[in-house]
């Protein structure tokens, strides 16, 4: 199992709970109550982090949504995906999504069981302490090899009523906050987008010299350097020097564009240059990159629009 740290810088941050107090717990009592699980006698508090625990397992946003409060639920739909997913992977401890199974743990309490390819994990789930709007129930995450309880993590979180719906609070008092965190997460997928950008110019651009080399001429397009089809070899049409994603002209949040830059003596293509952009201003990215036809490489924050050699250089 690799486990991955509640730290604020990640996923959450901690807030005061006076403050709490004052904005997230107006969610008003409601005469409708949560549905039961009739098989394992569960309702309210324990059912609700059960079912969300298992959304965050499979990785499946949609049901994820629904344990949000509509403050954080609004602000997830606006996430990068990747933010999504880092954020429910939290829940389990889990890289891959995986398969849930709601089970009854040895000693009488609901259990979530995470199984992906690269390992698994149990969620025990103690009783509840509910008071009014709020509730707060322990849970105990261990590796499912763990028979010992060697390196189980004792985490309490805390549920919130809304609208007669228990949703995700916090963890201990650390609070689910995601619209004050979302820029923070901007930032971090920012710079981590921008730096494959500039890794996936340099990937391409050793492509296309690859290519010349080999047919002694440059390529037409992205996609003359991409990956073969099923039972066909490697050739002008198609090199297999680059995956699908990079052909196609995009990847992790930059668009790729590929421009023969001039001639030779001879007639034949001799320069090239390439520009990467940021699919979404200001969420994947806000730098645009340029590869001039000598290979300089520049990068300069262009409002979105493809840069050019007089930007500042890029090391």
């Amino acid at each position: 199992m690799k486990s991955h740290g509640l730290s604020a810088r990640c996923l959450l941050v901690v807030i005061a709970l006076p403050l709490f107090a004052a904005s997230e717990c107006r969610a008003q009592e409601s005469s409708s109550q949560p549905s039961a699980d009739p098989q394992n006698g569960l309702a309210g508090p324990s059912l609700a982090l059960r079912e969300a625990l298992a959304a965050a397992c499979s990785q499946s946003e949609r049901e994820f949504t629904k344990f949000l409060t509509a403050r954080n639920a609004q602000t997830f739909s606006t996430l990068t995906p990747g933010a999504r997913v880092a954020l429910m992977k939290r829940f389990v401890l889990l890289d891959e999504p995986g398969r849930p199974s709601l089970v009854t743990g040895a000693s009488g309490r609901p259990l979530v069981r995470c199984e992906t390819p690269g390992g698994a994990a149990e969620a025990q789930i103690g009783g509840a302490e509910i008071s009014d709007n709020l509730a707060f129930l322990p849970v105990e995450i261990r590796d499912a090899t763990d028979t010992v309880g060697a390196n189980v993590m004792h985490v309490k979180m805390g549920l919130v009523r809304e609208n007669g719906e228990w949703k995700l609070l916090s963890v201990g008092l650390v609070l689910l906050d995601l619209p004050s965190l979302a820029a923070e997460w901007d930032a971090a997928q920012i710079e981590f987008t921008e730096h494959a950008a500039v890794d996936a110019l340099k990937l391409i651009a050793d492509a296309v010299e690859t290519y010349r080399h080999t047919y002694t001429r440059l390529p037409d397009s992205l996609a003359n350097l991409g990956p073969t089809k099923r039972g066909t070899v490697a050739g002008p049409e198609a090199a297999g020097l680059l995956d699908a994603d990079l052909a196609a002209g995009a990847r992790s949040g930059y668009n790729f564009r590929y421009v023969i830059a001039g001639a030779s003596t001879l007639g034949a293509p001799a320069k090239f240059a390439l520009a990467a952009t940021p699919q979404t201003y200001g969420r994947t990215g806000r730098r645009s990159f340029f590869r001039d036809a000598n290979g300089g490489l520049h990068g300069a924050d262009r409002q979105g629009s493809v840069g050019s050699e007089v930007d500042p250089k890029v090391e």
